[in-house]
């Protein structure tokens, strides 16, 4: 059996040197493919939720990897379709979201890494979204540092971008790299599986399964299309000229000053001259032989910056408008799409808003800020009546839990906005942010906001200031102690700062070779020690194990706590005993069972 990452590695080879890709249906065949598949997956906190069946990641086993590897074999692998449940958006819509069964979610995932190493050599730099070492960060960073000019924002929104993907030209894009009918019949079928809603089966036309493994990648082999349109045609066609033309009044009294210099004419006269000149543009903004058009996309947003005349921003509108219509059946979304001045206003991209800088040192260069709507959505969060309240749904969870559940929600929010020149508007949300962990203390411990402070209240030290936070601290014997934090972070823009992106959480260069795969590859349970139809018992979380009274703790609970393990690897019979609430076997059992 060839290791999956050799695999992976062979065909991103061939992606690389634009060679096409021939017989990939037989590399799903690969055992090692799915296991590296299951490590990546049974972290997510969906995999023990369920689809249109009862199967979750509990009870995944070898025989059920070789179960799918068979029906592949045979070709009579069929996609379930998925539940369809919808989700609120910000606007107070809904949008639907698509929840495939465990076994689709594995082969999804096998067929996603061979798509992405790949295609992953082949897309655009100016791609973001949905790629290892890619995201929101990338993105920002790129604009932050390399849009310095811009004139005009050209926002671009994608209507409906998932669920309008046309199979047809989806599938058509692929056999111009993909020959391998097998391989194209399988993504076929798939987006044709359909979805339930309300346990009622309905067709799917168009689009790709939101919710879906392996959607994003197929978006982004869809649209780079747009990608590739944009900066081989519109950017080269709205791109001149190497340097900006002086203005001739800049021109004559700039020669003036270096004219009277050499005759050596005194500071009284050439220093009304020099604030003249400093007070004056420089370049000519309306010169026809000078442009430049950037370009950068995050899934199906995605931003033009443009250095011109408003009219050209019309057309290039209009030309992406009309290529995604005729080429890939797409409408751009009117109320989403607009074109903005930079100098006078502000566009929306990310979660942020980018407008020019009007301080006349920093004139030209780009601004990026934390907008106030974003920042009352994070309030509101943790007030009632524009006052801090406490949490009830943490009542129940360790002081240490509490401290960490709201550190990690501010670190995010601090480290997301690290770009943002109104960094410092923040300060409000760590205050009603640590008041509302105060009062969630003072009303498990029936104590008050004031004692609480002061129990845990702490300094830290960063960027080179102590700092004030509070710290919870857990000793364990014989090992170093856990903190948890919150707070202790400076408000100042961070341009350096690497953002932690939880919104693309595609970055996949951890080792999937995991301790629960060794652990599964052993073959043996981990209760009893019977090496028969061995499988993983899988929980959503660690508080899961909390027995309530004073009943006794049954033994697989006892292992798992010890462990600080949501899996345990056990067989069959072990199994079905923790699901009916029995007590399970020993290691003397199997020895006198075998005997």
């Amino acid at each position: 059996m060839q290791n999956a990452e050799t695999t992976l590695a062979i065909i991103s080879d061939r992606g690389q040197r634009g060679l096409s890709l021939e017989d990939v249906y037989r590399r799903l065949f690969n055992p090692d493919l799915y296991l590296r598949a299951y490590g990546r997956l049974y972290k997510n906190t969906g995999a023990m939720t369920k689809g249109s069946d009862s199967e979750t990641a509990d009870g995944m086993s070898l025989g059920k990897i070789n179960g799918i590897i068979e029906q592949l074999r045979k070709e009579t692998y069929r996609w379930t379709p998925v539940r369809r449940v919808e989700i609120p958006k910000a606007n107070g819509k809904t949008r639907p979201l698509g929840i495939p069964t465990w076994s689709d979610k594995l082969l999804q995932e096998a067929m996603r890494s061979i798509l992405e190493a790949y295609y992953e050599p082949q897309f655009s730099e100016t791609s973001h979204g949905f790629r290892p070492g890619r995201g929101c960060r990338t993105a920002l960073k790129d604009i932050f540092h390399g849009w310095t000019g811009t004139s005009w924002f050209i926002e671009g929104d994608i209507k409906g971008c998932f669920d309008n993907i046309d199979h047809s030209v989806l599938l058509s894009i692929l056999r111009e790299k993909i020959h391998d009918n097998r391989f194209l019949r399988l993504v076929e079928n798939l987006l044709k599986a359909g979805y339930l809603e309300q346990w009622d089966y309905r067709p799917t036309l168009s689009g790709t399964p939101q919710g879906g493994i392996i959607s994003p990648i197929l978006a982004n082999i869809y649209l780079d299309k747009l990608d590739k349109f944009v900066e081989q045609t519109i950017i080269p066609e709205f791109t001149r000229g190497k340097v900006r033309k002086e203005l001739s009044e800049y021109t004559t009294i700039r020669s003036r000053i270096q004219c009277l210099k050499r005759k050596g004419t005194g500071e009284s006269i050439l220093r009304p001259l020099r604030r003249k000149l400093a007070k004056m543009k420089c370049k000519d903004p309306m010169d026809p032989d000078y442009r430049r058009l950037r370009y950068i996309r995050y899934a199906d947003d995605f931003l033009l910056g443009f250095m011109g005349h408003m009219g050209e921003a019309e057309e290039i509108k209009g030309r992406i408008g009309t290529f995604l219509r005729d080429h890939l059946k797409l409408e751009m979304s009117p109320e989403k799409t607009l074109i903005t001045h930079a100098r006078t206003d502000a566009c929306r991209f990310l979660g942020y808003e980018i407008g020019r800088n009007k301080t006349k040192a920093s004139r030209g260069t780009l601004v990026l800020r934390l907008p106030s709507k974003k920042l009352e959505e994070k309030i509101a969060r943790y007030t009632r009546d524009g006052k801090p309240v406490h949490r009830p749904e943490l009542l129940h969870d360790t002081d240490f839990s509490i401290v960490a559940t709201y550190g990690a929600e501010y670190r995010g929010v601090v480290q997301y906005y690290a770009f943002a020149k109104n960094r410092f508007w923040l300060n409000r949300l760590q205050w009603i942010m640590s008041t509302s962990m105060l009062k969630t203390l003072a009303n498990k411990h029936k104590s008050s906001v004031s004692k609480m402070a002061d129990k845990y209240k702490s300094t830290i030290y960063n960027r080179g200031r102590m700092l004030m936070c509070y710290q919870v601290i857990h000793e364990r014997p014989g090992k170093e102690p856990l903190i948890a934090t919150f707070g202790g972070l400076k408000l100042k823009p961070d341009t350096a700062a690497f953002i932690i992106d939880s919104r693309d959480n595609t970055d996949r260069r951890h080792n999937v070779r995991s301790e629960l795969l060794a652990r599964l590859l052993a073959d043996a349970c981990e209760l009893c020690g019977s090496n028969q139809n061995v499988e993983v018992h899988h929980i959503r979380k660690l508080s899961d194990l909390k027995v309530r009274g004073r009943r006794e703790r049954p033994r697989w609970i006892t292992v798992m706590a010890a462990r600080r393990r949501k899996t345990l690897v056990v067989c069959l019979k072990c199994h079905q005993a923790i699901h009916a609430g029995r007590p399970t076997g020993t290691p003397d059992e199997v020895m006198i069972t075998e005997q």
